[in-house]
């Protein structure tokens, strides 16, 4: 059985960069101890505790679009949507190793789990 360490995503809305152009498609890896610690020593961090999430995506995200690298400020200036989608899924790949959820059936009430699709689709 091989780990998967890397997981396609879209945006619900997506990133739109300086020239207009949009980037949905991206990839998000699993995070290391290294990635959780690391941006604990940055004096954003420091002095505004909410901003380790922006550190922390910008460094397991690793590809989005066609964009030739995904920093901090990439993450500022995302969709509130967008950055809350990347949050709830890194929670998932991290805690559960995969990137499903668990779901209820409206017609019959029954529960069971959904992969979340990678396209942003439902």
């Amino acid at each position: 059985m091989t780990l998967q360490t890397e997981f396609s995503f879209a945006l619900p809305r997506g990133y739109v960069d300086g020239e207009g152009n949009l980037h949905r498609e991206g990839v998000m890896r699993l995070a290391t101890a290294n990635d959780e610690i690391a941006p604990m020593k940055d004096p954003r961090v420091q002095s505004n505790p909410g901003y380790l999430a922006v550190i922390l995506l910008s460094r397991v995200v690793t590809r989005l679009g066609e964009l030739r690298q995904v920093n901090p400020r990439v993450m500022e200036e995302m969709f509130a949507a967008d950055f809350a989608y990347l949050e709830d899924m890194y929670r998932r790949i991290n805690e559960n190793g995969h990137n499903r959820m668990q779901v209820v059936c409206p017609g019959c009430q029954q529960r069971f789990e959904a992969e979340v699709p990678g396209s942003g689709e439902a």
